[in-house]
């Protein structure tokens, strides 16, 4: 099944323990928040910080788990054919956000569109996590400072998750239009449920 989560919107869907997930970039240079709760207690959610932790990394490698912010494992990094640039440092954009850069009036954003994909599925969290930022450009130079760089994604590229347990996965087609980590203008993404007849869910690890 294929969710379409369109430009400077968001989109969640539940999915099962062992069931895989996919984030497809459709047209390129397009960053995803991705946003996963245990389905039971959505007050459990994955968390960039203690993940890091975990793996020792700024970004798990395919094969490793990122865990929630109560160090359980929620989702497997299974496959990546994207060039494999991706963020666990900046969070979501959000109203203030918009507002620090100058916008004085609406400006959607991650963090209303992960309140209105959980609403849609009659969910709501009390705070927005940092999120996982699929395909965002974020190096660290030597002197730990950051560069917002645009998303080098190519049409199609896609990143491959399977849930360890029970969850609510959302994704944010990131609305980022005045620092450009989005290429020329957000553009949509898709989330694909892998079936588990579909051989694409039954890939090898690479």
């Amino acid at each position: 099944m294929r969710v379409v989560v369109p430009a400077a919107e968001g989109r969640a869907v539940k999915v099962g323990a062992g069931k895989r997930v996919r984030v497809t970039d459709l047209e390129g240079s397009q960053v995803g928040d991705l946003f996963v709760f245990a389905a039971g207690d959505l007050t459990e959610h994955l968390s960039a910080s203690h993940t890091r932790a975990v793996t020792s990394r700024l970004f798990p490698a395919v094969g490793e788990q990122f865990v929630t912010d109560r160090r359980r494992p929620i989702l497997t990094l299974v496959d990546d054919d994207s060039p494999g640039v991706h963020d666990m440092l900046i969070a979501a954009c959000d109203p203030a956000r918009y507002r620090a850069l100058g916008v004085s009036g609406f400006h959607a954003s991650c963090a209303d569109n992960l309140r209105r994909s959980l609403a849609s599925l009659d969910l709501a969290s009390a705070h927005t996590p940092q999120p996982v930022n699929l395909f965002m450009r974020i190096p660290v130079s030597g002197d730990g400072r950051l560069s917002w760089l645009s998303a080098i994604s190519r049409p199609g590229d896609a990143i491959t998750f399977e849930a360890v347990v029970d969850c609510v996965f959302a994704v944010s087609a990131c609305p980022q239009d005045l620092v450009g980590v989005n290429g020329r203008r957000p553009t949509s993404l898709a989330i694909d449920l892998l079936s588990d007849h579909d051989p694409r869910a039954k890939e090898p690890d690479k």
